[in-house]
């Protein structure tokens, strides 16, 4: 991983390591596209590094996804009792998802 900075004054696109904190006017790139960086005509490249491993995961990385992964496992749960304002002569006929289809009986 990389991160990509112009310096329009110069003409130079300045390629160096991952930023920590977000900068305007400045790309992440995978090493990849690192690797393949071209400048336009007139400009200078300068790589700071010759070489963009990816680096490992974080603690913190680790702990966000897991969290993530947790509350999309608990999901949402509906109450199937029906609502204490529902008159009794009200029947269910259908649900879907949170709608639900309702007949009435006849007097």
């Amino acid at each position: 991983m990389a991160t990509l900075t112009y310096v329009y004054a110069d003409s130079t696109a300045v390629l160096g390591p991952l930023a920590q904190h977000a900068e305007p006017h400045s790309y992440d790139l995978c090493s990849v596209h690192a690797g393949r960086l071209t400048a336009p005509r007139g400009w200078e490249v300068v790589r700071l590094q010759p070489e963009f491993a990816v680096p490992p995961p974080s603690k913190d990385d680790l702990s966000a996804l897991a969290e993530a992964v947790r509350e999309a496992g608990r999901g949402r749960r509906t109450d199937a009792a029906p609502s204490a304002g529902e008159p009794d002569n009200v029947t269910e006929t259908a649900r879907r998802g949170h709608l639900r289809v309702l007949r009435a009986e006849p007097d």
